[in-house]
């Protein structure tokens, strides 16, 4: 036992010895730049800088950063052309579990500015209930690039309960790809099905 544990202990002093080996020569490296080399970072860093706040500007201008409603299937299809990723909550006035959705979207929307969160009523977009199969209210689709790519349906996926935390539904919707988050998650692969130009309704409601 005592043996495993010397190894083991070696083994830490080993891996150790060579991260600090690895941050002293990149440290060493960033001491001996010239002055070109500095610009030439310096200038990098500030393309990038000028990119990001370009298309934080852009998303913005285009509904990101806040959770709206889309009144038909003609501003849904206009949502999905204008943002790479859409998250979108199909409700009905009368399910009080969509205006639990609302609460969680409403924080998400501002957290991630590479999303759109929108959500559109139910019975006002018969065609895209058909063509997506909304059975469940309230049902969450995720569309990248005007294809729907996953759908929540309910509150199975998010603990089965109505008090799950606004975390719990941004893991979910990191699975599916929809934002992103920095801790790694595993995608969820699905089948997706194109969307481009309504059946009965499931509280959580069937349809």
């Amino acid at each position: 036992m005592a043996n495993v544990a010397n190894q083991l202990n070696d083994q830490l002093m080993k891996a150790a010895k060579i991260v600090e080996e690895q941050i002293d020569t990149e440290m060493n490296r960033l001491e001996n730049l010239d002055e070109d080399d500095l610009e030439v970072i310096r200038r990098k860093r500030m393309e990038e800088l000028k990119k990001a706040q370009k298309d934080k500007i852009e998303k913005l201008s285009v509904g990101h950063g806040k959770y709206e409603e889309v009144a038909d299937e003609k501003e849904f299809f206009e949502a999905t052309k204008k943002s790479q990723n859409v998250v979108c909550l199909f409700y009905l006035p009368s399910n009080f579990r969509c205006k639990i959705v609302d609460k969680h979207f409403e924080k998400l929307a501002q957290r991630h500015i590479e999303t759109r969160f929108i959500k559109v009523n139910a019975e006002k977009v018969q065609f895209l209930v058909t063509r997506l199969n909304i059975r469940v209210i309230p049902t969450i689709a995720i569309v990248k690039d005007q294809q729907t790519v996953d759908y929540i349906r309910g509150f199975d996926d998010l603990g089965g309960t109505d008090e799950f935390k606004t975390e719990v539904l941004e893991n979910r919707l990191a699975r599916s790809g929809a934002l992103s988050i920095d801790k790694k998650i595993a995608p969820i692969q699905q089948k997706k099905k194109i969307i481009r130009s309504g059946d009965e309704y499931q509280n959580e409601e069937d349809w």
